[in-house]
């Protein structure tokens, strides 16, 4: 994997010890899936943090009900067929236009901030053998709420994974753990809206 792999003498150093920091002799994968855990919740933390500082929560919020209203105005006036109701709201679609666009914008905010040095995150950790050989056994019941079986019929799990088991590979894990952490740290940090 040639890219970023001028990085791995300055992330090796910072990342690889997450990854050993918990030893389990009677699972030697238990380590890389702390460490994606670990991964997982710090990059929860930076993005979250960026949500906090570079949107405005209020003005988000806002903009959210602005949209809500319009949206069931429209469908109001669509479902009544009356023709000046209809007008009149669709003579307010540019505003709409503008306070959708302002919405996108303040969503993409921490996102321009975060995308690069997350991206070369990632990329460390699909070329460490450590992270990029391990799985985590599920329970059938989990297995099938996180629709593990729909998400295989796209990706593949990889020939190290035993046929017969029920598991997700560390891109899964990542999700899975980053998507409740950041649930976490939204509520904790009070931001509102959507995630």
């Amino acid at each position: 994997m040639a890219g970023f792999d001028f990085l791995n003498p300055i992330l090796n150093p910072i990342l690889n010890p997450l990854l050993t920091l918990v030893n389990d002799p009677n699972n030697p994968m238990f380590g890389a899936i702390v460490g994606v855990f670990i991964i997982a919740t710090i990059v929860a933390f930076v993005i979250t943090l960026a949500n906090k500082f570079l949107v405005d929560q209020d003005r988000l919020q806002f903009l959210q009900k602005e949209m809500k209203e319009y949206q069931q105005e429209m469908m109001k006036a669509q479902k009544s067929g009356d023709a000046k109701a209809l007008a009149k709201v669709q003579e307010k679609q540019s505003e709409f236009l503008d306070l959708q666009k302002e919405m996108m914008f303040n969503s993409f905010k921490p996102m321009i901030v975060t995308f690069v040095p997350i991206i070369i995150v990632f990329y460390w950790m699909a070329g460490n053998p450590l992270i990029n050989q391990f799985y985590v056994q599920l329970p059938t019941f989990a297995y099938y709420v996180l629709l593990v079986p729909l998400f295989h019929m796209f990706y593949h799990p990889s020939a190290f994974v035993p046929a017969d088991i029920m598991a997700i590979e560390w891109l899964g894990w990542y999700i899975l753990s980053s998507f409740a952490m950041s649930m976490i740290f939204r509520k904790l940090l009070g931001l509102k809206g959507a995630m």
